[in-house]
């Protein structure tokens, strides 16, 4: 079997892997971190959102050999210590989950968003969303969680966001 080496949330992680293990397998199956989901196993639904070299991926679509040397962040990583990442904070706020089962794949997909555009519109947000699906909340509140972070992130807030 393969070997493959990443940086997982920080810490580096060298494992075997089959080559045809995808990287939420490894995340979810080898190395315990279950915040990643897998919602409809053909890569529609966005609850296996990740970041890999900070970027968004469903990490159901890659086979985790392909992230050798990688840096791959999950929900489990994104918090301080006993807290939660200002996202978390908004989401709790605008109750922007019922369910929670597609919500750490739209946190990580909404991080993504600020990333490229800190000062994202309503049109915006749900554009960047139209790959992350939620059967619970009708979008309205994620919506308004991810606004309320970008403002929040431009006050100064948050600047680490």
């Amino acid at each position: 079997m393969p070997t493959v080496s990443l940086t997982i949330n920080g810490e580096h992680v060298t494992t075997e892997v089959e080559n045809r293990t995808l990287l939420v397998q490894l995340l979810r199956d080898q190395l315990s971190l279950t915040g990643t989901h897998v919602g409809c196993d053909t890569s529609q639904c966005g609850a296996c959102v990740v970041h890999r070299d900070g970027r968004s991926v469903k990490s159901c679509t890659i086979l985790a050999v392909q992230c050798e040397g990688a840096n791959i962040v999950t929900i489990e990583g994104i918090a301080p210590p006993g807290g939660l990442h200002p996202m978390q904070e908004a989401f709790n706020h605008h109750h922007g989950l019922q369910c929670g089962y597609c919500t750490p794949g739209m946190i990580m997909s909404l991080l993504d968003l600020l990333r490229v555009d800190p000062r994202p519109d309503e049109h915006v947000v749900r554009k960047w969303l139209e790959g992350n699906i939620c059967r619970c909340t009708g979008y309205q509140s994620i919506v308004d969680a991810a606004l309320e972070c970008a403002d929040r992130r431009a006050s100064g807030e948050h600047a680490h966001v």
